[in-house]
């Protein structure tokens, strides 16, 4: 009998990395216009950042949007609250279809509803929904970058993710264990220190 449990989470392939750098790349600008935007607020951005995390379940993001959150003034409770998608109560009517948009998206995995996206436009209008979406694949990078590694990891303990390469495991792994090792230990001391909310 086989107790070994498989790694599940949204990764990256080799092709869909490197369409999501060039898709971040080109919208570098864009990006920059998002945090210029008065509708979307820091409390907003965090929030959005939260919800689609919780979805995806990358720890390192949940961990990082958890402080910032806190940081950006949203209080411990609602923060707990996002990370568990009950945040339905929390939200004031200007946020709450951006939140449902970013667990939907997340949950259909980049392919919405054309229903909910004509919904988050008519309510927010061409920018705001435009920037909205954009924020949820920047943070969406960001959850599959994490789960990565955690593939990469999970795969060193033999427990390798469904439908995963080795050998762009190998390369994400040398690509980027300067900057996911003194996050792995960053996140443990702050577990350790009991001031992380996951």
């Amino acid at each position: 009998m086989n107790n070994r449990q498989e790694f599940d989470k949204k990764i990256f392939t080799a092709g869909l990395f490197l369409n999501d750098i060039g898709f971040l790349v080109i919208n570098v600008p864009r990006f920059i216009e998002v945090f210029r935007n008065k509708n979307i607020t820091k409390v907003l951005v965090e929030k959005i950042m939260t919800v689609t995390t919780a979805v995806n379940g990358c720890v390192y993001c949940a961990w990082f949007h958890a402080k910032q959150a806190i940081e950006s003034g949203i209080s411990e409770a609602e923060v707990r609250n996002m990370l568990n998608l009950q945040f339905h109560a929390d939200a004031s009517e200007f946020e709450l279809l951006a939140l449902l948009y970013a667990q939907h998206f997340a949950e259909t995995n980049r392919k919405p509803e054309p229903e909910m996206t004509r919904k988050l436009f008519d309510f927010y209008g061409d920018k705001t929904a435009n920037h909205i979406i954009l924020l949820i694949r920047m943070i969406f990078f960001g959850n599959l970058y994490g789960n990565t590694w955690d593939a990469v990891i999970s795969r060193f303990k033999g427990k390798p993710a469904k439908n995963s390469c080795i050998i762009f495991e190998i390369f994400f792994f040398l690509l980027n264990f300067l900057i996911m090792f003194p996050a792995m230990l960053l996140l443990r001391k702050d577990k350790k220190k009991g001031s992380i909310i996951l």
